[in-house]
């Protein structure tokens, strides 16, 4: 699968941003996705992530009630709803996607086999 990350962009603290990642392929439906990011100087964290069905999603605690991770699989599209931003929200954010079962997300850098090319969000202050 190839994935396509779009909606980044300059917003103020306390705005908001929907990142998107279209996903190429007709077996979206099969993949647990997620978002990380990854700030200047600073190793890729996880941010969100979604189960396949979409019925299940876990969040970083920094982020935790401000975004909301959501996908439309007749879309082939996962969503990134960013809210109330801060300025440590400042990143590159990548999707990626993976078809390990036993679990319905998974929160870990090596568990994920395709990445996006990410998308950069600048908080000003």
């Amino acid at each position: 699968v190839q994935l396509q990350a779009s909606g980044g962009g300059l917003v103020q603290a306390g705005g908001s941003l929907r990142l998107s990642c279209a996903a190429s392929g007709r077996t979206f439906s099969s993949y647990a996705m997620g978002w990380f990011r990854q700030a200047p100087g600073k190793e890729r964290e996880f941010v969100a992530a979604i189960s396949w069905t979409g019925d299940s999603t876990y969040y970083a605690d920094s982020v935790k009630g401000r975004f909301t991770i959501s996908r439309d699989n007749a879309k082939n599209t996962v969503y990134l709803q960013m809210n109330s931003l801060k300025p440590e929200d400042t990143a590159v954010y990548y999707c990626a996607a993976t078809l390990r079962r036993g679990s319905y997300y998974y929160t870990q850098i090596y568990e994920y086999n395709y990445w996006g090319q990410g998308t950069l969000v600048t908080v000003s202050s």
